[in-house]
């Protein structure tokens, strides 16, 4: 996968468009609660502007369904990014139109400005809506750096269509590491591999974790999405979250891990209540779990067992919480796992959006070998080797 970088590029004088991944989570008053993905491109920025380049930013923030919803602008971003650059970022109130165009047409050499979310149009992510589109992003510059990875396995207009109106279109730093770090890394990862994904779906991650079973030595399966193979194996889980339309997949799954003498880890006790703000129990699933009652977090039975066989590991991948961290009763098992996990001295990879938040939470960031800001990115780079926004640039010379 051999593609432009952007020391490749010759950026004097030159108006670079640059794709950034700005989707960072904001409270109920539009403030930015962590702002990893804006300080991850960083490094890219500073070597743009101290080079001479002036520079176009776009990014999409949160669903807004392709209408204008200034509950997701980017304007914050641009204030975080003005903070941490310690220059003024311009902010234009649209990706689209003369004004914008204008605006874009009068920076300077080592200016910059914002655009604001490129989810306001429904042809960022159905660039066969309006072709027009991306042709028209491509017209605010002379290069085309990508920096977003998080972004990268989506093929929208901003990451897949745009850069292939470039005569030269590259791989920004934080693209380049992330490509990098876990091409070279989970292609040929000291053993034993072992693998941890969590979060709410099957649906979304069942490619990934069939990918997984030919390349981990063991897998461990936390979060809402566990209960899919919980049930596919005959555990009684009350009212917990099951893709009952996965059931077959799943079973199908656990099989094929089988004959590969992959073993999966399941929780084997959980915390439960009846509702996210109701009080919560342990229970053991030697017992089952009653109706009325749903599965929240991994108890400490399942954090003792996973310990103990993670503690061997040589390379660790990790993706997705175990439980719903961001409420207090439930937030032991993924908080208890990421400070277990930043203590070993092998190679420890986190990705994804809430994995990566529970670990800056507790401030272990740099306690991890790699901490990636993709995690559907960082999962179908896994599974295919290869991603949209990655295909669209500039082959390398």
């Amino acid at each position: 996968m051999s593609k432009l970088t952007l020391k490749d590029l010759n950026v004097k004088n030159k108006k670079v468009l640059m794709r950034v991944d700005f989707n960072v989570p904001l409270d109920e008053n539009g403030n930015i609660t962590d702002a990893t993905r804006i300080l991850a491109t960083l490094d890219s920025i500073h070597y743009l502007l101290e080079h001479g380049a002036s520079l176009v930013l776009i990014s999409h923030l949160g669903r807004p369904d392709g209408k204008k919803n200034l509950k997701y602008t980017l304007r914050p971003c641009a204030q975080k990014l003005s903070e941490l650059l310690h220059l003024p970022v311009m902010f234009a109130e649209d990706c689209m139109g003369e004004k914008t165009k204008r605006l874009t047409e009068s920076l300077k050499s080592s200016q910059i400005i914002l655009l604001e979310n490129l989810r306001f149009y429904e042809a960022e992510e159905e660039p066969e809506k309006d072709p027009l589109f991306a042709k028209t992003l491509a017209a605010y510059g002379d290069l085309f750096v990508n920096d977003a990875f998080a972004a990268a396995h989506r093929a929208h207009s901003s990451t897949a269509v745009t850069p292939r109106y470039f005569k030269e279109a590259a791989m920004g730093f934080l693209l380049e590491k992330e490509v990098k770090y876990l091409s070279e890394t989970l292609k040929n990862p000291k053993r034993p591999f072992y693998a941890i994904i969590g979060g709410a779906k099957v649906s979304s991650k069942i490619k990934v974790l069939f990918s997984l079973v030919d390349k981990v030595d063991a897998l461990f399966i936390g979060g809402a999405m566990a209960f899919t193979f919980l049930k596919a194996q005959g555990a009684g889980i009350g009212d917990s979250k099951c893709e009952n339309a996965f059931l077959d997949e799943a079973k199908n799954f656990l099989e094929k891990a089988k004959e590969k003498s992959v073993f999966i880890y399941l929780p084997e006790d959980l915390i439960a209540a009846s509702s996210l703000d109701s009080p919560a129990k342990r229970v053991d699933l030697k017992n089952n779990l009653e109706t009325g009652w749903q599965g929240f977090d991994i108890g400490e039975k399942t954090i003792s067992k996973w310990k103990g066989v993670l503690k061997d590991g040589k390379t660790i991948f990790w993706n997705g919480p175990v439980g719903v961290f961001e409420k207090k009763a439930f937030c032991k098992g993924t908080f208890d796992l990421a400070k277990f996990l930043s203590t070993l001295s092998c190679t420890t990879i986190v990705g994804g959006g809430d994995s990566v938040c529970a670990v800056s939470n507790l401030n272990l960031t740099k306690k991890f070998s790699h901490v990636s800001t993709g995690g559907g990115a960082s999962l179908e780079l896994i599974e295919n080797g290869v991603l949209p926004g990655i295909e669209a640039l500039t082959d390398g010379k």
